[in-house]
């Protein structure tokens, strides 16, 4: 049985969103990452750019369940800045996906609740120009046919809504497929090759399927 979808945000271009508060101005940026590293790499990233910032904070969520989730206020009072900056990102639903917001601070201090409001806000900003993903985790199955049949085989499973990853070609053509269900990549290639070809499992993948909800 298959995990349930879940959603994260296009690459690879960042989303971009930025807010002034009080001569305050935060610059957050948002990146689809797969994992702890890249989303490290976001925030060393954006320290190298804008070192000339006081605050560099920053969250992130990993996992199709959303397993593994992270935070830093870089010097804000606790609780003021990567908190809210998790929370808008719970907020939106999506995982795979890390925020830094860059803060240069305007001489005015805002107070905790103001922090959060800013932070917060500055992500939601970013995210309005994000495009969501959905992504689904497809059984993966391979058939291998004669180089001859491969092309008209790829045509046709791909006119019936099948998913062809990837076409390997040594002896015989292979193709590897990514479906619902086993069942329907069996029935697709039975229709196709007039029964001759089979479909061989191999395990799942996680894929993206559309943009939106």
């Amino acid at each position: 049985m298959t995990e349930p979808p879940y959603f994260t945000v296009a690459g690879p271009a960042d989303a971009i969103g930025q807010v002034d508060v009080k001569r305050s101005r935060f610059l957050a940026v948002v990146r689809r990452v797969d994992t702890e590293d890249a989303a490290r790499a976001l925030l060393a990233e954006l320290r190298r750019e804008h070192h000339d910032a006081r605050h560099h904070c920053s969250a992130f969520i990993l996992g199709p369940r959303a397993e593994t989730m992270r935070s830093n206020d870089d010097g804000e009072p606790s609780g003021t800045a990567g908190a809210p900056m998790l929370d808008v990102l719970r907020g939106a639903e999506l995982s795979d996906v890390a925020t830094v917001v860059v803060r240069w601070f305007g001489g005015t201090l805002l107070g905790a609740g103001g922090l959060v409001r800013a932070y917060g806000d500055a992500v939601a900003s970013a995210l309005e120009s994000a495009t969501v993903i959905r992504r689904e985790q497809r059984t993966l199955s391979r058939v291998s046919l004669p180089h001859a049949d491969a092309g008209r085989v790829e045509a046709e499973l791909r006119a019936r809504g099948i998913a062809v990853l990837e076409t390997e070609y040594a002896a015989q053509a292979t193709l590897l497929l990514a479906t619902s269900d086993l069942a329907d990549a069996e029935a697709a290639v039975a229709a196709s090759t007039a029964g001759s070809a089979h479909v061989e499992p191999s395990g799942t993948q996680w894929v993206d399927v559309r943009a939106g909800r």
